[in-house]
């Protein structure tokens, strides 16, 4: 279990898990300036969720779960503006013989093809396999999103298979690639 604050830090980028009350205002900008960059990939999302109510009470979410080893949301803030410019989030936490996640991951349109998604999944899978010691991270994708696709692969996720009809995201049940990483390195506790 983690206890407190997580924070890491890359070159451009702090992550930081959970965000606090305060934070809230920021991260309903976030998804408000971003809710036509990521409508394709997410579920309809009711009026609420782009409110800093909503996340007011979804922070504090993250904080009982992280407390409860259930998921982990980090949200990326760039080092030079403080802006949040992504997010990284681990769910779905299984022990036992699984030991495993599911990874959602996204970056704000004006923020796309500089790197930074990676350089964020980078630190936070290396993160996730060494603290929360996972065997396996999964991360699904529809199979038009190249881009996320293209990501995944460099960072060593391998296609596991294709679900049809997998998840409801913008209105309709839609087919995913299902992919995985394992840690190598994985020992257990």
């Amino acid at each position: 279990m983690i206890a407190g604050p997580v924070r890491l830090e890359t070159d451009r980028l702090v992550l930081l898990a959970p965000l606090g009350a305060d934070d809230a205002p920021d991260v309903a900008r976030f998804f408000a300036d971003n809710r036509a960059h990521f409508a394709p990939w997410d579920p309809v999302r009711p009026a609420e969720f782009f409110e800093p109510g909503f996340w007011r009470a979804q922070l504090a979410a993250d904080a009982d779960a992280l407390a409860a080893d259930q998921r982990v949301r980090f949200f990326a803030r760039a080092r030079s503006d403080g802006a949040i410019v992504g997010f990284v989030h681990f769910a779905n936490v299984v022990r036992g013989a699984f030991q495993a996640c599911h990874l959602g991951f996204g970056v704000g349109a004006a923020h796309l093809g500089q790197g930074l998604m990676r350089e964020a999944l980078e630190a936070a899978i290396a993160w996730a396999f060494a603290e929360l010691g996972l065997h396996r991270i999964e991360a699904n994708h529809r199979p038009e999103n190249v881009r996320s696709a293209g990501l995944l692969r460099r960072l060593g996720f391998v296609p596991q298979g294709y679900a049809r009809d997998y998840l409801r995201i913008d209105g309709a049940w839609r087919d995913h690639v299902l992919t995985a990483r394992t840690n190598p390195a994985w020992v257990e506790r």
